[in-house]
């Protein structure tokens, strides 16, 4: 190990490899107990983060958060991949598989009796993990570098619950099942991503982490293994995850600073109109649509409205103001 990696990982506080594997690779030692172990806690895990986001309650998913297992197998697959042994990596892979499988599952199952597309659309837990954004991304590598030198270092193993916290695994395929249950196929889409960006960004964190504490040289690992083709293969996967991430980060920008103009604009616009007030902008795809209110449930002329906002928005975002009672006027 270099002077610099000592200093991230003091020799003295090292995992030694036997330990590492021993504590990520479930067909390592007593596989039979780990393994029902994981499935145990899997299951009653994504239970819990399911009741959680059903009732819109964030202790009861941070309770899913601490006891979820799954990120032992993902941090498994990052060191299969330092240390050269690609069993332990389709291992890994294939027990996060039957994770996914089985807290999708639970969460279609509930969303036929309890959920409804009303409830799921005004419900927080769903909305904050329904549009992952490049900063999701950060926190999920911050996080996966936090548990890299937890499992590396023995003075740190006491912050593991603080990193199974800090990463959304479980909660996300919760969101699945019940978006997908009820027909929500984009936010289902959009919590899978969610998902996916978070068992990238922790098996990148893991391998860099595991690199640095000298994993790879050890006696244990593969002499042979091309961890090259492995490493490209990550590169490659994380560019097509943060490449949606990034454009939802754009349109998320746009749309604030969309919403921000038109309801100052419309806002101008209504000022000497008597009673009048702006509520809200909402969003439906492409187009605006502005909730208004006057006392006799007329506006000004609409020709200054649609002036003053086609230098403000591109032409190509609709925007309608709606008066309440069925009146609605197309602005653009």
């Amino acid at each position: 190990m270099s002077r610099f990696s000592q200093t991230l990982i003091p020799p003295a506080q090292r995992q030694s490899a036997e330990d590492l594997t021993d504590a990520l690779d479930l067909s390592h030692g007593d596989a039979g107990a780990k393994r029902s172990g994981f499935l145990i806690m899997l299951t009653l895990a994504g239970l819990i983060a399911i009741a959680g986001v059903l009732t819109d309650s964030t202790a009861t998913v941070i309770g899913a958060m601490i006891i979820a297992p799954l990120g032992t197998p993902i941090l498994g697959i990052g060191l299969g991949i330092v240390t050269g042994h690609l069993s332990l990596v389709i291992r890994s892979i294939l027990w996060v598989l039957v994770g996914l499988v089985i807290v999708v599952a639970l969460g279609l199952v509930f969303a036929l009796f309890v959920a409804t597309p009303e409830s799921l659309a005004s419900n927080s837990q769903v909305e904050g993990r329904t549009s992952p954004s490049l900063m999701d991304l950060v926190a999920a590598l911050a996080t996966g570098f936090a548990g890299g030198f937890a499992m590396c270092r023995k003075d740190l193993s006491a912050v593991l619950p603080g990193v199974a916290i800090a990463i959304s695994l479980v909660p996300p395929l919760g969101v699945v099942g019940v978006c997908a249950g009820q027909g929500l196929w984009g936010d289902a889409l959009g919590a899978l991503v969610l998902f996916l960006s978070n068992v990238l960004a922790l098996v990148i964190a893991g391998t860099i982490v595991f690199t640095l504490g000298g994993y790879a040289r050890d006696p244990g690992s593969s002499t042979t293994a091309n961890r090259r083709r492995a490493y490209i293969v990550v590169t490659v996967l994380t560019v097509v995850i943060t490449v949606p991430l990034a454009v939802n980060s754009i349109v998320a920008v746009a749309l604030t600073r969309w919403t921000a103009a038109i309801q100052a604009i419309t806002t101008d616009w209504l000022a000497d109109e008597p009673g009048a007030r702006v509520y809200d902008v909402t969003w439906s795809g492409a187009n605006a649509t502005v909730d208004v209110t006057t006392d006799d449930g007329e506006v000004p002329s609409i020709s200054d409205l649609q002036s003053s906002l086609s230098t403000a928005i591109p032409g190509w975002v609709g925007v309608v103001v709606d008066v309440g009672q069925g009146n609605e006027f197309v602005v653009q």
